[in-house]
């Protein structure tokens, strides 16, 4: 019976997802149940597409991505794949009719960190575009449940608050992007002389961005609202820690906001929410 092969589909993408990221496994938790299974097989096949370009160093890593590719939209065109992730993602995919461009621009961001080391001003929009951005399309588009006009509404919003996320991991995951894999995403920094004026520069771009991704939060239907809002939050207590510290100390480690901090920024958040003060 296929629904039991795809009961265990999405319970290990839902593995994938707690194996690998305490903090959106977290917010998910948050989200209504009916939004729940469908946002970790978005994130169980975002973060296997990232593991083969940032973790897979002893294997030929195009070779792996050009195969997760081709059965991505296998898998979608069948409507079924052995690989369970790919089965999970593709069930969300063709019942919430994600666009096929929104998966066609990720998986580009992702041969993008195959190759390039340094970015332009051109090639760090894309990348974001497709690291970050689409992926908050299609969890929109979760979201929305069909509505349409609300998906159209809601997508500068959803975009700004993805490109927000991702510019702050860049900041928080330098040590290793740079020191580790060579990469620099912002463009015309030299990360070896980031200075406070510069990193400001960088966080001043980012505040932009968030505060747009909070006013989408506010729209969106309440059904979703509080798991985004989690998300929200922790990102901004990770940005503020950032923001607080040196340009040398986000270069020498990797920033965390620990569990015990974690557990209570939900708590607070949730009261804000219930008393409609976001």
């Amino acid at each position: 019976m296929k629904q039991l092969f795809d009961n265990v589909s999405i319970k290990t993408s839902k593995m994938v997802t707690n194996s690998y990221s305490t903090s959106f496994s977290l917010g998910i938790k948050f989200l209504h149940k009916q939004f729940q299974d469908p946002i970790y097989s978005v994130y169980g096949f975002v973060r296997f597409a990232d593991e083969i370009v940032d973790t897979f160093h002893d294997f030929n890593k195009k070779e792996l991505l050009d195969e997760f590719k081709v059965e991505t939209y296998r898998a979608i065109e069948r409507g079924i794949s052995l690989n369970p992730v790919l089965n999970s993602f593709q069930k969300v995919v063709n019942d919430y009719k994600i666009d096929l461009h929104l998966i066609e621009t990720f998986l580009k961001s992702m041969e993008m960190d195959l190759e390039k080391k340094e970015y332009t001003e051109e090639g760090y929009k894309e990348y974001i575009l497709g690291s970050a951005e689409v992926v908050g399309l299609m969890c929109l588009r979760v979201f929305v449940k069909g509505d349409q006009k609300m998906y159209d509404d809601l997508t500068p919003y959803a975009m700004s608050l993805g490109s927000a996320f991702q510019k702050i991991n860049f900041l928080r995951d330098l040590h290793a992007d740079y020191l580790g894999m060579g990469r620099v995403y912002f463009p015309n920094v030299e990360i070896k002389e980031l200075n406070p004026t510069t990193k400001m520069a960088l966080e001043d771009d980012i505040e932009i961005d968030f505060n747009k991704g909070l006013e989408g939060i506010k729209l969106l239907p309440k059904d979703s609202r509080f798991g985004v809002y989690v998300a929200y939050i922790y990102y901004r207590k990770l940005f503020n820690k950032i923001k607080s510290l040196h340009p040398e100390r986000i270069l020498e480690e990797r920033i965390r906001i620990p569990n015990s901090q974690k557990m209570a920024l939900f708590a607070s958040s949730y009261v804000r929410h219930s008393l409609n003060l976001l």
